[in-house]
């Protein structure tokens, strides 16, 4: 039986088939992401630099020699890493564990692929067991939790964090995320809101699922 660390490794390996040579790429944020950094060390040489998603990602890519660089100096971004706090089939995924959602919804969204990495503990025939992160101003806190409460969620605010943008994450438990590009939307549109943890109008084009019996990948309109 393989610990969930083991399979985080195994995906993190996988997905360095989606590498590309001669070009910059982006990575997340989380534990995955870290595994995926010590793997892609042998390839440095590889890659022209990294577009970091948080402080946390940059420490450990500069540790281990890599060139960091602000999404504003990438003219293009072919591919980007990360993982995942829970993924569907259609590879819709919930993410913002970490905190960093803004960033990284803003790297997949540039990204012409996304390379997601899970155990398969994360991977759901339907989203919302994980709570959803929604990253507001911090004086609306108060007013989009009462709006979150009407969408028929039980909204918590994640206590003595703000993000590197210098916001508050609500964490929201319980919304009903059987359409999520609509929710997703949905809470976009509310006044105060920064952005929100759902991936449905970015979701991955590819799924690396590590599993005791080995690794299963996923793709959803190809990789180009």
């Amino acid at each position: 039986m393989l610990t969930q660390d083991d399979k985080k490794r195994m995906a993190a390996k996988e997905a360095l088939k989606f590498l590309p040579k001669g070009a910059y790429i982006g990575i997340g944020t989380g534990s995955t992401v870290n595994f995926f950094i010590e793997e892609l060390v042998p390839f440095k040489d590889d890659i022209k630099g990294v577009v970091s998603t948080s402080k946390q990602t940059e420490a450990l890519l500069l540790k281990y020699g890599f060139e960091v660089l602000n999404l504003n100096e990438v003219a293009s971004l072919p591919v980007y890493f990360d993982g995942a706090d829970e993924v569907n089939s259609l590879l819709q995924m919930v993410k913002g564990g970490g905190g960093a959602l803004l960033a990284e919804k803003v790297v997949a969204s540039v990204a012409k692929n996304f390379v997601c990495m899970v155990d398969d503990s994360k991977y759901v025939s339907k989203l919302g067991t994980f709570p959803v992160p929604v990253e507001v101003l911090s004086y609306a806190r108060s007013m989009v939790s009462r709006k979150m409460v009407a969408l028929g969620g039980r909204p918590e605010l994640r206590m003595g964090y703000t993000t590197e943008q210098g916001n508050k994450i609500i964490d929201v438990h319980g919304l009903n995320l059987s359409t999520p590009l609509e929710l997703e939307n949905e809470i976009n549109q509310i006044t105060g809101v920064v952005e929100n943890g759902i991936f449905a109008k970015h979701p991955a084009n590819v799924l690396v699922i590590a599993k005791d019996e080995g690794v299963e990948v996923k793709q959803l309109g190809g990789f180009f």
